[in-house]
């Protein structure tokens, strides 16, 4: 029978099943987004209309959100050609809201959203 705890060079390994170089695929949260990104959905995830909920998802794999109509507007317009600042653009126009307002809001989310992995610059 193994022990629970190696060597104390070994036990951080053996609790948590991680090897060495496990805390390079986490995500550090370091993306900034900026108007001159080109933000869009990442790999796998997709804006899907869900007949059960009556409104359109956002499903990702093994995750599903529900978001409200003001990040759907949002996530709509990413189709990897605009950039943030069109996609600013387009909501102050349509919303006929101060810009400024609508940028600090928008680019804030779209950071969220790509530390969450669901959107990629």
């Amino acid at each position: 029978m193994r022990p629970a705890l190696g060597p104390a060079r070994c036990a951080a390994f053996r609790l948590c099943g991680a090897a060495p170089a496990a805390a390079r695929r986490l995500r550090a949260g370091t993306d900034v987004i900026t108007e001159a990104s080109i933000p869009r959905l990442a790999r796998g995830v997709r804006l899907r209309e869900d007949a059960a909920r009556g409104r359109t998802v956002v499903l990702a794999p093994e995750r599903l959100f529900v978001p409200d109509e003001t990040a759907l507007a949002v996530l709509a317009l990413l189709d990897g050609a605009r950039g943030a600042g069109a996609v600013i653009d387009m909501l102050a126009a349509q919303y006929d809201a101060p810009r400024t307002e609508i940028a600090a809001d928008v680019l804030t989310m779209l950071e969220e959203l790509a530390d969450k992995g669901v959107i990629v610059t």
